[in-house]
């Protein structure tokens, strides 16, 4: 079964640091570029960050830029999101997505992500 699966998320205060894993089973990575969602129940979705499949292409939302790092340990079938300086505007349920064709760039089209995980809820608050 083709499956991504988040975690890392938890109740942190402004200004510090949470690292999420994205971690795939029933393919392999590193054949894929992977992306960071995040979602606020009610509003729109928002790209967070994206990265190639080889690892050597990654971009950032705005909002996130400076503030969140996105890497991959391809051994691992994993990609991180290392998120510091946490604001509480960045509340939200995570999601990573794969796209169900393999490929070297991220996709800038969202609809090529078709493999989701559950999400992994960041809470941040005094």
């Amino acid at each position: 079964q083709v499956q991504v699966v988040e975690s890392g998320g938890g109740l942190v205060q402004p200004g510090g640091s949470l690292r999420l894993s994205c971690v795939a089973s029933g393919f392999t990575l590193s054949n894929y570029p992977i992306r960071w969602f995040r979602q606020v129940p009610g509003k729109e979705r928002e790209g967070v960050s994206c990265i190639s499949s080889s690892g050597f292409t990654t971009t950032y939302g705005e909002s996130v830029k400076g503030r969140f790092t996105i890497s991959r340990d391809n051994s691992l079938n994993t990609v991180y999101l290392e998120m510091n300086s946490l604001k509480p505007e960045d509340t939200a349920v995570y999601y990573c997505a794969s796209p169900r064709r393999a490929g070297t760039d991220c996709y800038s089209s969202d609809t090529m992500y078709g493999y989701w995980g559950q999400g992994t809820q960041v809470t941040v608050s005094s």
